[in-house]
């Protein structure tokens, strides 16, 4: 049983890479589906733990951009003995920003997202109880690489 923390900026290909990596294998969690909900951080955490109670590997699919915000979920998953691996994207905000200038209806995010999560966005390190750590890039074609964080790349935000 895995959970997965998927961490980055807005527009930097997380969704896709959750859909062509694990759609087949681990249950799909994101707060950008629990919009109508007063509480979707609640909401995440309930669908979170319904999951790795039955023993169903997890992706969550959020912007995860502060240590308090994958600290919350590394201790769900700690506490079902899920392993714990984190994904993150280290985009430049030029570069997510023009990819959501591609996007069409609720997918685009208003540029002030794209901002706003850079300047509180914390690079994962290992000292927050990954049992692995990865940054992912999107290649020429919409391929995605897979690396070992921190040693694959410094980041590029």
């Amino acid at each position: 049983m895995e959970l997965i923390i998927l961490i980055g900026l807005p527009a930097a290909g997380k969704s896709t890479f959750a859909q062509q990596c694990f759609a087949a294998t681990h249950e799909y969690v994101s707060k950008d589906r629990l919009r109508n909900n007063g509480r979707p951080r609640r909401r995440q955490a309930r669908r979170i733990d319904a999951a790795l109670q039955a023993g169903r590997s997890v992706v969550v699919d959020n912007t995860n951009a502060t240590i308090e915000e994958r600290t919350a979920l590394i201790c769900l998953g700690q506490a079902y003995g899920a392993h714990i691996a984190g994904y993150y994207f280290p985009t430049a905000a030029g570069d997510a920003l023009a990819r959501n200038r591609a996007r069409t209806g609720k997918a685009r995010v208003p540029a002030v997202a794209v901002y706003a999560t850079r300047k509180k966005l914390i690079p994962p390190g290992d000292a927050e109880g990954f049992d692995a750590l990865f940054a992912v890039r999107i290649l020429a074609g919409g391929a995605f690489e897979v690396r070992r964080w921190p040693e694959g790349w410094a980041d590029s935000g």
